[in-house]
């Protein structure tokens, strides 16, 4: 027996489990379990490892020589809270009742990002999936699951990467989710947090500072360093537990740009297609590296797409829609054509930003109108159908959807609920101050909130009532819900007809500013040629598209009406 493995608790059969820690900056570690203390075996690596008889359940800490108590940082399971004792979880704990899913191919992607509490929790969420699929909706994204301070958060501040958030059910009920969403034919993807540790609760500093890195630092706190073989080991393995134990049908990596390490990228990407092939991997980068697109990872987000929409559409120009301002036409059809907007041009800092991504096909690109970071993180936490007319709303919605790229829609979207999605926390003193002031300072650069009287109105994020405002109830049976509800899924039925087939080997025929707040654009597929234009501005417009097919107006005339018209067209070979 050797101290090789994973970090954390994990079993070896016969009921015995082998514990690993790896703290290099000490020379003895105890494992506290069921009353006892017993010493650990210490490598020349600083790995600390002992196998031992252990159960489902049983709590443990690791004892440090100054006799401080620490939970386990690869800990699967904190059913008392980031400050409680790790427990431990056998791997065969839940059974599965789905035994032949076979997973929903990339091109079949039409995404639904959801915040588990916010949904009303598992059972909630759960309740919605039939409707969910019969809309035409084919995949879960669930933002970050691990475990974090306290009964509520976004999920980004996580401090127990390997566990699922006890206030959510902990890892069985993790796992019935994604159980019944395979049922229900949706796929489940999941938000995971590789850039940083959430700053309550994260011991690693005590007994691994090589953790960090001593040069380096994110907005969010102390930047990881992967270049130590157990840093990188940690989060592979985190990784492919959510792959391989949870059933995952991929991963979504936040802010990889906060990673600043191109060598773990392609390490993790080549441990998950090597282990999980099937694995769908997507990134969230605002490098805009387009490397990463042609094979290591499957997708990314594009908020290129979502910024210049959003401009075109409101006419906001601060905070980081500056960029667009005055250009927002050019840039979206830059998108719609050739994915990125920005591919190498200095940003309003005079930096470049971006890599040429024209050869990429569209699919390598996921499109939304709306997500948690750009409703969250407005101060109300408003959404579109807080913030457009109906047309214009709706024109939106198509065009995430009826483009050949992946479309991703937020948490109530379907519906076009109108509760607000806010930022909310549950921190102890005094980071809860800090927190409730650092993000009110967040927007003292916004002319709406430029004396303190008016961020004051700002919700405090660590009260309870901020989440329970947040709050997306199921779509009602009024009018307004279901019409949208079957607006969305007449959408999703001409996605599937035209642009699912051949999503893969689309390729782009061009994009054209055809006015103010008016954009046009067109593909090749294996089958045809698909069109679409839009008009948001402030008149008319001609009509530019070929002749062929029209699926789809809005409303029906000639011309792109203003302040909402799109037209649709379908070209067969």
């Amino acid at each position: 027996m050797t101290g090789a493995g994973r970090l954390g608790a994990w079993p070896t059969g016969a009921g015995m489990v082998v514990f690993r820690l790896w703290a290099p900056d000490i020379s003895q570690v105890e494992l506290v379990l069921g009353g006892a203390a017993l010493p650990m075996l210490r490598q020349a690596d600083g790995l600390h490892w002992i196998r031992t008889a252990a159960a489902q359940g049983d709590r443990y800490r690791f004892r440090l020589p100054d006799g401080s108590e620490v939970p386990d940082p690869a800990s699967r399971w904190q059913p008392e809270g980031i400050e409680g004792p790790s427990a431990v979880l056998t791997e065969d704990a839940y059974a599965w009742q789905t035994r032949d899913w076979g997973g929903v191919a990339w091109p079949d992607m039409v995404i639904y990002e959801v915040h588990v509490e916010a949904a009303g929790g598992f059972a909630a969420l759960t309740a919605q999936l039939p409707m969910l699929a019969a809309t035409g909706i084919t995949a879960i994204e669930l933002m970050p699951v691990a475990q974090f301070p306290g009964s509520r958060n976004w999920g980004y501040d996580g401090v127990f990467p390997y566990a699922p958030a006890q206030a959510y059910g902990g890892p069985e009920a993790l796992k019935r989710f994604v159980d019944a969403a395979h049922a229900a034919g949706l796929a489940v993807l999941l938000d995971v947090v590789y850039n940083h540790f959430g700053p309550q609760g994260n011991h690693l500093a005590q007994y691994a500072k090589d953790f960090f890195h001593s040069g380096r630092s994110t907005p969010w706190g102390e930047a990881i360093d992967f270049e130590k073989p157990h840093v990188q080991r940690f989060f592979i393995d985190n990784a492919l537990m959510w792959l391989q134990e949870y059933r995952f049908d991929g991963l979504r990596l936040d802010a990889v740009h906060a990673i600043d390490d191109d060598r773990f990228l392609q390490q993790l990407s080549d441990a998950i297609r090597t282990e999980v092939p099937h694995a769908h991997l997507v990134l969230e980068n605002e490098r805009n590296q387009a490397r990463w697109l042609r094979g290591a990872y499957q997708a990314q987000w594009n908020d290129d797409f979502h910024n210049a929409l959003h401009v075109l559409l409101t006419g906001e120009h601060e905070g980081y829609y500056a960029a667009y301002a005055g250009r927002a036409e050019a840039l979206l059809a830059r998108c719609l054509a050739e994915g990125f907007a920005w591919q190498g041009e200095p940003d309003l800092h005079g930096e470049a930003r971006g890599e040429p991504s024209g050869d990429l096909p569209p699919s390598r690109f996921v499109v939304f109108a709306q997500n948690h970071d750009q409703v969250g993180n407005r101060a109300f936490g408003e959404r579109l159908s807080q913030l457009l007319d109906p047309p214009a709303l709706r024109m939106a919605t198509a065009l995430t959807v009826l483009t050949p790229m992946v479309p991703l829609l937020f948490m109530g979207e379907p519906w076009q609920a109108t509760s607000p999605f806010l930022f909310f926390t549950d921190y102890q003193a005094p980071l809860d101050e800090a927190v409730r002031e650092g993000r009110r300072r967040e927007f003292a650069g916004f002319s709406a909130f430029a004396d303190a009287a008016s961020r004051a109105r700002i919700p405090d994020p660590n009260d309870p009532a901020t989440l329970q405002a947040s709050y997306v109830p199921p779509p009602g049976a009024g009018f307004a819900a279901q019409d949208s509800l079957a607006w969305l899924r007449d959408l999703l039925a001409l996605r599937r007809r035209c642009l699912q087939p051949g999503l893969e080997q689309a390729r782009s025929l061009g994009a054209t500013v055809l006015g103010t707040g008016a954009v046009q654009a067109g593909w090749q597929l294996p089958a045809g040629q698909w069109w679409i234009a839009i008009n948001a501005g402030p008149a008319e417009v001609p009509h530019s598209l070929p002749d062929g097919e029209s699926l789809l107006e809005l409303p029906t005339v000639p011309l792109l009406q203003a302040g909402g018209g799109l037209q649709l067209r379908w070209l067969p070979a």
